[in-house]
């Protein structure tokens, strides 16, 4: 029977036969990795749904100099901040105490990431979530903790809940029945990701969760791997629709895993979705949709249901693209 010792030996030995770079650390084999690649396509943003104005604030913080990281924090706090988007922070959808409680997370392309769960009060929790990354030794923060930091660092108390968002509370109070309805922003999010002319990466997602979700409820949005993962050797992937579904298939992480075995952003985003089918008795009850990109500026998306759309930012301008489905 071969050693271990034998077989780590002849892994490295073929992988650099293949033209790739093993890393070994302490005898063992960690993967072939590549130097990223300067993205042929050009800087691109894209994000969930029909984003348009927060793709054109990230592109336009961009334009400006600033960094990819920069301009996907610029781009998502433009829903975070519309009262009139129900489903990402001010005017969110409250849970079925009447309480608006925000998730979000950011990632750069060195694997730098930061995430605040169940935040009452703050509008921006993206930019929270950022200086959580920044400041601490942390990735996440949650509740009155998370409350706690934002305000020790400036950030101030603010009544998330509009009288539109207080007033269908009441009246979901009627029957109090919890059924998210498929592509109907009672479950949805922002979720950004994107790449500069020099194929770094960088994302972030942010929502006000589940309507009338039960008190502490936390979805994919602020989990890294779930809600958003971003790799600087390979891309960045998002996610939307049922959180639940999304955390059990680490679905983000799983979408960039695929990329880095060689699949196109639009494959991956097909594979994964189908790992939530085959995981999901009831898939035809939920939606779920995934969003990619890779460094070299090529995007895609997937869901299980048609409806799901994306918009893109390229040099071929600002547009929403309907994504194909499994069903």
């Amino acid at each position: 029977m071969t050693s271990r010792r034998k077989f780590i030996k002849s892994s490295a030995l073929t992988g650099m036969a293949m033209g790739g770079v093993v890393h070994m650390v302490s005898g063992e084999s960690f993967g072939v990795t590549s130097e990223p690649k300067k993205s042929s396509n050009g800087k691109t943003i894209i994000s969930t749904w029909k984003n348009l104005e927060a793709n054109q604030a990230a592109w336009d913080t961009l334009i400006q100099g600033k960094t990819i990281l920069d301009a996907i924090e610029a781009g998502v706090m433009v829903p975070e901040g519309d009262p009139k988007d129900m489903s990402v922070g001010f005017g969110g959808r409250p849970d079925r105490e009447g309480k608006v409680t925000l998730d979000a997370c950011i990632m750069d392309h060195h694997s730098n990431c930061g995430s605040v769960a169940f935040l009452e009060n703050i509008k921006h929790p993206v930019q929270v979530a950022r200086m959580v990354m920044e400041k601490t030794p942390h990735v996440m923060l949650a509740g009155e903790g998370a409350l706690q930091f934002a305000l020790e660092n400036g950030f101030k108390k603010e009544n998330l809940l509009t009288k539109k968002a207080e007033k269908e509370w009441k009246k979901w109070l009627q029957n109090s029945e919890y059924k998210p309805v498929i592509n109907i922003e009672n479950h949805d999010t922002i979720g950004m990701i994107g790449v500069d002319d020099n194929g770094t990466v960088a994302g972030a997602c942010t929502t006000s969760g589940a309507a009338w979700k039960m008190r502490g409820r936390v979805g994919d949005s602020p989990i890294i791997g779930a809600g958003l993962f971003v790799d600087g050797e390979v891309g960045a992937a998002t996610s939307t629709g049922l959180g639940e579904a999304v955390i059990k298939v680490a679905g983000s992480h799983l979408v960039v895993e695929f990329m880095r075995q060689g699949l196109t952003p639009f494959e991956a985003c097909k594979k994964a979705v189908e790992r939530v089918i085959s995981k999901s008795p009831n898939y035809k009850e939920l939606q779920v949709g995934f969003l990619a990109i890779n460094t070299l500026g090529e995007h895609g998306g997937y869901s299980i249901h048609p409806g799901f759309s994306y918009v893109v930012y390229d040099k071929e301008g600002n547009r929403e693209i309907i994504a194909k489905s499994a069903l």
